[in-house]
């Protein structure tokens, strides 16, 4: 269970930390969007690791200097099912408010898909 909903510059922090296969140190995530300010992410970063939304994968340089390496601890889809189950109510409610509004057969064959292998998943 999470513990609390992130701000918007923990969000920020967390979509560059998501979207990036390997992990990354403070100085890389503030190239991926120089919007943010090293300091802000650094305030993020603490209260990430406190709340264990990330964890240091591992310390090396960077450059010339040694830093920490995160990565996230909870995927994407696990913080947002798990953050605004409240808000939106349960995963049959969410389920059945996509498929009734989708209006693309691609979007809806992947849903399909999605669930049939889930479903074999759970049979194994």
């Amino acid at each position: 269970m999470l513990k609390k909903r992130l701000t918007n510059k923990q969000m920020d922090v967390m979509n560059i930390l998501w979207e990036n296969d390997k992990p990354m140190a403070a100085s890389e995530i503030l190239k991926a969007n120089e919007k943010l300010n090293i300091n802000t992410i650094h305030a993020c970063i603490r209260k990430l690791l406190e709340e264990e939304y990330v964890k240091v994968a591992y310390i090396d340089y960077s450059g010339n200097v040694m830093s920490r390496y995160f990565m996230p601890t909870v995927s994407k889809g696990k913080y947002f099912s798990e953050s605004y189950k409240d808000i939106i109510g349960s995963k049959k409610l969410i389920l059945t408010s996509l498929i009734e509004t989708e209006t693309n057969i691609e979007e809806l064959e992947q849903l399909e898909n999605l669930i049939r292998k889930k479903k074999e998943e759970l049979k194994e």
